[in-house]
C-alpha cells in the first residue's frame, strides 16, 4: 500500500511517500525498510518514474520504502539548502520512516547521484545502517558552471569518461581506418591524451565522501552504470586514495551494471537495481539473517 505524508525539518513542511510491505493483518512488522534519497533537484517520483518504481518493488519484496523530498524542492516547502547541506534533511526523513514504521530496527538508505553524496557525507547522523550509492557524484564544483549543486547543468564530461572515450576509439576498427586515412587528427589526439592521463589529485568531494564513509563504520554497496560519465568518474576516484581507507576495510563493495542509464532507466536496468537492492536488505537481515555487514540496531 502506498500512501502519502509529511513531516518537519527546521520549521518546514517536507513531502514523502510510503511504500508499505504487504502481509498478512498478523503477520510480524517487518524489521527492515529502505530509505530513498533523491539526487538534483529530482522529485520522489524519480525520473522515468524510477523511484516510484524501485519503491514499489522492493516493498513488494517485504521491506517498507520511504522517499521525500528535501527542503525546497518539489513538493516540500523551504528553501533548498543543496545536497551538501542536506543532512539535516536526511535525518528528520529517517525519524519520520522510523515513526511510520515503529517495528524498524534496520534502515538501508539507497541514493542516487548527488543523493547518494549526500547519503555518504550524513548517514551517521541520520542513523542509517547501510548504504546502497548508485553513481555517486564526486565531481568539484570547479568541474563546470553549477556542477557541485546541481550536476545536470554541468556541461562538461569529466576527465575519467573522455579517456573512456578515447580508449574505445583505439580499440576500433572504424576509428583506426579513419586515423590511417587522415579522417582524425592524430597529433590533436595525441595531445588530448597526454592532457588527461596527467596525474591529478583526488577531487575534495570524493575525499570528503571517503572520509565520512570511513568513520562512519558503515557497510556500503556501489553499483555503477559501466557507461555512465558520473560513474566513470567515480570509479577513478574509487580507485584513489580517498577511499583507500573503505576499501581496506572490506565493508565496501563495487556492482557494475552494463549500461549508459544515469537512472537505471533502460532495458532490464530497473530489474537488476531492485534485485540489488532486496539482495541487501535480505542480508541485513529483515528475515531472520542478520548478516555481519549490516548489523542490528538496538
Amino acid at each position: 500500500m502506498r500512501r502519502l505524508t509529511t513531516f518537519s525539518c527546521e520549521g518546514a513542511t517536507l513531502a514523502a511517500t510510503l511504500d508499505d510491505a504487504p502481509g498478512a493483518p498478523d503477520a510480524i512488522p517487518p524489521t527492515t525498510g529502505l530509505l530513498i534519497v533523491t539526487g538534483g533537484t529530482q522529485t520522489r517520483i524519480g525520473a522515468h518514474r524510477g523511484l516510484a518504481r524501485l519503491a514499489a518493488a522492493v516493498a513488494a519484496a517485504g521491506f517498507p520504502v520511504f522517499r521525500f523530498e528535501r527542503r525546497g524542492v518539489g513538493d516540500s516547502d523551504g528553501t533548498d539548502p543543496g545536497f551538501a547541506d542536506s543532512g539535516p534533511d536526511i535525518a528528520a526523513a529517517s525519524a519520520a520512516f522510523r515513526s511510520e514504521c515503529p517495528g524498524l530496527t534496520r534502515m538501508l538508505g539507497f541514493g542516487l547521484c548527488d543523493g547518494a553524496t549526500a547519503l555518504a557525507l550524513h548517514h551517521a547522523a541520520a542513523g542509517i545502517d547501510g548504504l546502497i550509492l548508485a553513481n555517486p557524484w564526486t565531481i568539484d564544483a570547479a568541474a563546470g558552471p553549477g556542477a557541485h549543486e546541481h550536476p545536470e547543468a554541468n556541461p562538461l564530461p569529466p576527465a575519467a569518461a573522455i579517456r573512456r572515450r578515447y580508449l574505445d576509439r583505439l580499440t576500433s576498427l572504424d576509428a583506426w581506418k579513419r586515423l590511417l586515412t587522415g579522417g582524425i587528427d592524430y597529433r590533436a589526439a595525441l595531445r588530448g591524451v597526454a592532457a588527461i592521463s596527467r596525474r591529478q589529485a583526488p577531487p575534495a568531494l570524493a575525499t570528503a565522501m571517503g572520509g565520512a564513509l570511513t568513520s562512519g563504520g558503515r557497510p556500503v554497496e556501489i553499483v555503477l552504470a559501466t557507461r555512465d560519465a558520473t560513474a566513470l568518474a567515480f570509479a577513478e576516484a574509487w580507485r584513489g586514495p580517498a577511499f583507500a581507507g573503505l576499501r581496506g576495510g572490506g565493508r565496501g563493495g563495487v556492482t557494475e551494471i552494463d549500461s549508459h542509464s544515469h537512472s537505471f532507466a533502460t532495458g532490464n536496468d530497473p530489474a537488476r537495481l531492485a534485485a540489488l537492492c532486496v539482495a541487501a536488505l535480505d542480508r541485513a537481515g529483515n528475515r531472520g539473517e542478520i548478516g555481519a555487514a549490516f548489523p542490528r540496531r538496538a
